[in-house]
């Protein structure tokens, strides 16, 4: 069940935007007007044949299927190490190409005052 919110599955999370749906376009039709109140019979029966669809149709069996064990094998790993060491040895190279310019650097002391 990969694709599961809080542990329900998505046929679960349809039947409730369905039936929510359904309540909120009934309420509407039975504010309206005239012959308009009737439409909450056939959004009534939508939202009862969409949960019946769902619920005797489901898409996937309800015994799970036994999983073979997954080996998983980092098949990168050589190429990954080799990265790592070149971009490490770039940066030590730059780091100590840099070090006699910063401490070489002059450093000028400030007068105490100025006349």
């Amino acid at each position: 069940m990969g694709n599961s919110v809080s542990e329900v599955g998505t046929g679960i999370i349809i039947i409730a935007v369905v039936w929510i749906a359904a309540v909120v376009f009934g309420m509407m039709l039975l504010r309206a007007s005239g012959s308009a109140k009737l439409g909450v019979i056939p959004v009534f029966l939508l939202a009862l044949s969409v949960t019946l669809a769902l619920v005797f149709f489901p898409r996937s069996p309800e015994t799970t299927i036994p999983l073979k064990e997954i080996e998983i094998v980092d098949s990168l790993f050589i190429g990954r190490y080799i990265l790592l060491a070149v971009a490490s040895l770039v940066f030590l190279v730059a780091f100590f190409m840099l070090l006699p310019f910063h401490l070489l650097e002059p450093v000028h002391a400030k007068a105490l005052r100025k006349h």
